[in-house]
């Protein structure tokens, strides 16, 4: 247990970095709270359909692990928001819950690549969405990741 502690245990090089970051105080419905700022910030839709959205998204270092790779984490929180928007249908409508995702991690996307994120509707039912999302490197248009995700909208009550 100590040489898994010890292992995990971060440097003065590792955490100070993270010290170093400041994030503007969050007043609702005014400015970004940390999540956005964090996970999300770079991140912009250039293309909208109905059912299908084309993002690019920078990698930022504050994103990245040791090795300098994009964290899988990361890989996932943008399938996960990228799954979302596509899925809906109208400005201001409530946010899905995701109910089952899986990941297929095909390389690796380093600091500074432009990534380009696809995210296309394959079907509903009621409020049940399945949707697919592709994280492709822009400049080699190879594939990083393929993301497939199930989400769940607001229910109205039988009752």
């Amino acid at each position: 247990m100590e040489k898994a502690k010890k292992f995990l245990e971060l440097t003065k090089e590792e955490s100070e970095p993270v010290l170093e970051l400041t994030f503007p105080p969050h007043s609702i419905g005014t400015e970004s709270c940390f999540y956005e700022y964090f996970a999300l910030k770079g991140m912009r839709v250039d293309h909208f359909e109905p059912s299908l959205i084309y993002c690019s998204f920078k990698v930022p270092p504050r994103l990245t692990n040791r090795g300098g790779n994009l964290a899988s984490g990361a890989v996932a929180n943008l399938v996960d928001i990228a799954g979302n928007a596509v899925a809906r249908k109208k400005k201001g409508e409530t946010i899905k819950v995701s109910v089952d995702m899986s990941i297929l991690y095909i390389s690796l996307a380093k600091i500074g690549d432009d990534l380009e994120i696809v995210s296309r509707l394959l079907g509903q039912s009621g409020s049940y969405y399945g949707i697919v999302v592709v994280v492709k490197n822009k400049t080699t248009g190879e594939v990083d990741a393929e993301g497939r995700l199930s989400l769940l909208g607001k229910q109205t009550s039988k009752l």
